[in-house]
């Protein structure tokens, strides 16, 4: 299977740079085996697409401003960090942009907004393309990435962020911080939303799935199946996996609210059903998967020949996924992280029995 067999056509005037007026105002494409167009609507119509008893899985991950500015102070050089991850002992993970990468032992001064410079780290060494950064003793990554730092937005967003993107580029259930790029899909729920779901009987259900940045990392490779993922921290606890054992058991719809969401639920599952897992995963899913936990997945649209196009396809088909791009499109709806969304049933819902089979 070849990476160019998930590539489509998109105008740069597609690609939406700034989140909609309002959250639930985003378009939604519908799109069910059983009818032969998709049906175009609005999200806030999403209750109509719904039944009571849906069980709606969400990923509570909050992102962080991990983006960094600062300088190497012998030289006065600049520096980007991009933060990775936050790691035990005062130390982040983080990628590095500079003319020239400082050595191990070397310090590197985090900026302000002013410019001044806030705290000093330290290289401690490398772990493949990241460095491991050192903050002072007393010093706080977190606090500190928290005053000083900057929304990451994603590269095909091309400006620099602004205070409203501290809002809008968080879903309105964030809750555990760790993440460095959003679920977009929950970016279209507001608290309103919610609560009328919930009235009309859908029930929603967390787990934790810190998105990386390497999620937006092409593939680099021609064949699909040489391609690697890069490990991110899950958490899916015990309550919710006896939530989406009972809802199967009773015949009910468990939808994924996002294709992290749908990694994190599939990488605790095996042949005997879901189980609680906390610790990391690079689960790659693509055409050939066979799927053990979800009925239905609400997403965005992703980028060409990406690994989360290449979820999608594997989830409801790769011609009809395609071919719904196509017609996005060609109706101009809004793509990736601050566009619309997608709300995609499988080519079949597995039967109780066939939950269990497949491959991880």
């Amino acid at each position: 299977m070849r990476v160019a067999d998930f590539h489509y056509e998109l105008p740069d005037r597609l690609i939406a740079r700034e989140p909609g007026a309002e959250r639930t105002a985003s378009r939604l494409m519908y799109l069910d085996p059983r009818e032969a167009q998709p049906r175009h609507l609005h999200f806030a119509d999403i209750g109509t697409l719904l039944r009571p008893g849906d069980l709606l899985v969400f990923n509570d991950t909050r992102v962080i401003p991990a983006r960094l500015f600062g300088c190497k102070p012998a030289t006065g050089g600049g520096v980007e960090l991009l933060v990775e991850r936050v790691l035990p002992g005062g130390r982040v993970l983080a990628q590095m942009r500079a003319s020239r990468k400082p050595r191990q032992g070397a310090e590197v001064a985090l900026l302000d907004d002013e410019g001044r410079e806030a705290v000093r780290v330290r290289v401690l060494g490398r772990d493949g393309e990241f460095f491991v950064l050192g903050f002072p003793s007393g010093c706080e990554p977190l606090e500190t990435i928290e005053r000083i730092g900057h929304m990451p937005l994603p590269p095909y967003i091309d400006r620099a962020d602004v205070q409203l993107d501290r809002e809008r580029y968080q879903t309105v259930y964030a809750a555990r911080d760790g993440a460095v790029a959003a679920p977009t899909a929950g970016l279209h729920f507001d608290h309103a939303l919610l609560a009328r779901l919930r009235d009309a009987g859908v029930e929603a259900a967390f787990l934790t799935l810190h998105v990386g940045a390497g999620t937006f990392q092409p593939v680099r490779v021609a064949d699909v199946e040489q391609h690697r993922m890069h490990a991110e921290y899950i958490d899916v606890g015990a309550a919710l996996c006896e939530r989406v054992t009972r809802a199967h058991a009773e015949g009910r719809r468990v939808i994924a609210v996002g294709t992290t969401t749908l990694r994190a639920l599939e990488s605790a599952a095996d042949e005997h059903g879901i189980h609680p897992y906390e610790g990391e995963t690079s689960i790659f899913i693509y055409p050939g998967y066979r799927f053990r936990t979800v009925d239905g997945l609400i997403t965005n649209f992703h980028l060409p020949e990406s690994t989360l196009l290449m979820l999608v396809c594997a989830f409801a088909g790769r011609e009809r996924v395609l071919a719904a791009y196509h017609e996005a499109v060609a109706q101009e709806y809004r793509f990736f992280s601050y566009g619309d969304a997608m709300f995609v049933l499988g080519e079949r819902a597995p039967s109780l029995a066939e939950r269990g089979e497949g491959r991880r």
